[in-house]
C-alpha cells in the first residue's frame, strides 16, 4: 500500500548508505530494505533492517531510489522516526531517533514506549 504521508524520515547520509549496500548486494529493483521492530533487546523492542520483497499491506516510502518498506504493526512505533548513518569514532550503523520512545538502552539498538 502506497502512503504518500512520510512515516518516517532518512537523512541524506542514510540515504546513500542505503543506495551503496543495495547496488553492492545487485539487489534486484524489486527489492527494498525493511525497517521493523521486534520484540527483544534490554529495553523490550528492537529495531530490525533487512533486504525485502514488498509483502502485502505494506507501507512503501520512496527515497531517491531508496525503496523503504515497514509492515503496518512496526509503523505503529516507528512513526515519525529518522534514521541517520553515522561513520564517526563512535562506531559505524544506523542511528535511530524515536520520539516515542520512553526508554533506551546504551547502544541505541532497543526501546521502550510507555
Amino acid at each position: 500500500m502506497e502512503n504518500s504521508e512520510s512515516l518516517i524520515e532518512l537523512t541524506e547520509k542514510a540515504i546513500d548508505h542505503i543506495g551503496q549496500i543495495l547496488k553492492q548486494e545487485n539487489q534486484p529493483k524489486n527489492v527494498g530494505i525493511r525497517f521493523g521492530v521486534i520484540g527483544g533487546g534490554c529495553s523490550g523492542l528492537s529495531y530490525k533492517i533487512e533486504f525485502s520483497e514488498e509483502k502485502e499491506n505494506d507501507n512503501i516510502l520512496t527515497f531517491g531510489d531508496v525503496k523503504v518498506l515497514i509492515d503496518p504493526k512496526s509503523s505503529i512505533y516507528l512513526k515519525g522516526i529518522t534514521i541517520d548513518f553515522s561513520d564517526g569514532l563512535n562506531g559505524k550503523g544506523f542511528v535511530f531517533k524515536n520520539p516515542n520512545a520512553t526508554n533506551t538502552c546504551g547502544c541505541g539498538e532497543s526501546f521502550s514506549i510507555s
